[in-house]
């Protein structure tokens, strides 16, 4: 059944309903997201975007993807404290008086863990991970809801290369906690309007594996989730390959 929605997402090219949606994008990079971003820019949306890195490479991504939306709003790095993150999500409602789209894209490489750390350690790395795209996520759902505006929430979870050893065992952790999220939102969530869904990488070695490839693919993804189309999915985990 999901992959039939997957074939479906990949064929359908425009979504003319989501012209002017409210989309926040956050943890962009200049080497991912671009493409979900542009996406929804060419759909005409009305985007806020949050870098996870300051460069020059994110001043050229924003002009890569600002022509083409009906307006978009930059915002650099997020300090990692929950107060920050809390701070930055009513920013980002007030920009355009709320949202109708939030895209979370939430790494899950190995970041400040020493590859032989305890499991204590992983789990507090992953809790911190996770911190930004759920303090958002839990901001976001609760505006959309308090205003009836049906919205979706995505948790898009990026691995940038091929891992093994302690980095497989690492996303595989942050993999199982960012689904475990997702499915706990939908579930609280779901009388209320507001879907939750996540894309995430495999993580293991999948013979003969199916699902989207490539982020062309989970941009489509994202497109049809947000779509009149998909508005009865919530709770999915989706298959990407990043790579």
């Amino acid at each position: 059944m999901l992959m039939s929605v997957i074939e479906g997402a990949l064929s359908v090219p425009a979504y003319p309903e989501l012209a002017g949606k409210r989309v926040l994008v956050t943890g962009l990079t200049s080497s991912c997201g671009v493409d979900i971003a542009r996406a929804f820019a060419e759909h005409k949306g009305r985007l806020v975007l949050q870098f996870a890195e300051a460069s020059e490479a994110m001043e050229t991504v924003a002009e890569i993807v600002a022509p083409d939306a009906l307006e978009a709003k930059v915002y650099g790095p997020i300090g990692g404290e929950a107060d920050a993150a809390v701070q930055f999500a009513k920013t980002a409602m007030k920009a355009y008086g709320g949202l109708d789209v939030v895209i979370n894209l939430v790494p899950l490489e190995m970041q400040g863990v020493n590859p032989i750390a305890t499991l204590a350690d992983v789990e507090r790395a992953v809790a911190m991970q996770l911190t930004l795209p759920f303090l958002i996520s839990k901001i976001a759902a609760n505006r959309m809801s308090m205003v009836w505006n049906e919205g979706l929430i995505l948790n898009v979870a990026t691995l940038g290369r091929k891992v093994r050893g302690p980095a497989q065992a690492f996303a595989a952790v942050a993999k199982a906690g960012l689904t475990a999220m997702t499915r706990a939102q939908a579930e609280e969530w779901a009388d209320r309007a507001v879907r939750f869904n996540a894309i995430a990488p495999e993580t293991g070695v999948v013979a003969g594996g199916q699902g989207l490839s490539g982020e062309p693919d989970i941009a489509a993804m994202a497109l049809y989730l947000a779509s009149a189309r998909g508005r009865t999915l919530s709770g999915h985990v989706f298959e990407a390959a990043w790579a």
